[in-house]
């Protein structure tokens, strides 16, 4: 079926699929599933509508709203927010986005501060944070050193600042991101060196934003590589271990993520898949409950 540009969460292009470094969850059924590296999904929780992953922990969101982390166990899982409509995880900690359409950042123990309203998306990335509002201006604050603000600044700043327009999602990683316009085109800016911004400042870094590629949907970047979906099902991919121009990877996909080296997908049959260092796909088979 065809799709178009939606709001893209977590750390994917779906809230079924999350990826971070070597750390992996799906959404199957209903169930949140995890695995990490090359292992085979496991189950891990029911009635989980998003999934999320940093370097130590799973997240999930359950139907009801509430917001779980965990480390092993799901059984043992901490309660960290209510009334939660979608959230993001990572190296800074937690974003969440309420019902209203506030937002909610809590660094590992402490308590949730908020940071702004009328947010529609919400990104944490190895050294930047950003967030994009409903009327489309994306927004930033972290490191800056290697471009990560996109507007030529290479220091942080002590609060966030707005540096785009026309955003309708946003995923950042390893000292880069990039942001979907509006009009289906990927724009990236920070560190480059292994191609995750295509050309866009390849071999070292870009501090501004530009554009990498169009008629996108959705998007999903890892560490070294970034991915982008059309509305024909179409997944692009470039960067580390793919070609430095996005080059299509596979077709009838409808959900990416992106970790380390690992590009995780789901297509219109409900199938998983998993790339590795761009080699693969293979199959990916749950474990029964």
């Amino acid at each position: 079926m065809p799709m178009s540009i939606t709001t893209a969460q977590a750390d994917s292009s779906s809230p079924l699929l999350a990826s971070y470094y070597d750390r992996h969850m799906a959404v199957i059924d209903g169930v949140a599933h995890g695995w990490t590296a090359r292992g085979a999904p496991r189950p891990l929780r029911a009635d989980v509508q998003q999934v999320g992953v940093s370097a130590d922990a799973f997240f999930a969101l359950t139907t009801a709203g509430t917001l779980l982390r965990w480390t092993d166990d799901a059984a043992a899982a901490t309660v960290l927010m209510h009334d939660v409509l979608r959230f993001a995880a990572g190296a800074s900690g937690w974003f969440a986005i309420d019902r209203a359409g506030a937002l909610w950042h809590a660094r590992s123990g402490e308590a949730a501060r908020r940071v702004a309203g009328d947010v529609v998306d919400a990104c944490i990335g190895d050294s930047a944070d950003y967030f994009v509002t409903r009327d489309g201006r994306l927004h930033v604050q972290g490191l800056a050193h290697r471009g990560q603000y996109g507007d030529g600044l290479l220091r942080a700043t002590p609060g966030f600042v707005a540096t785009a327009t026309d955003a309708v999602s946003v995923k950042a990683h390893t000292g880069h991101a990039l942001h979907l316009r509006r009009d289906g085109v990927v724009m990236g800016t920070g560190g480059n060196r292994f191609g995750p911004l295509s050309t866009h400042g390849l071999g070292d870094k870009a501090d501004r934003w530009g554009p990498i590629f169009s008629g996108a949907v959705a998007i999903a970047t890892g560490s070294r590589h970034s991915l982008a979906l059309r509305a024909d099902g179409s997944l692009w991919a470039w960067g580390e271990g793919y070609a430095v121009e996005p080059a299509p990877l596979h077709a009838n996909v409808t959900a990416v993520a992106a970790g380390d080296t690992a590009t995780i997908a789901r297509t219109r049959d409900g199938s998983l898949w998993q790339w590795d260092a761009g080699r693969g796909p293979r199959r990916l088979t749950p474990l029964p409950r």
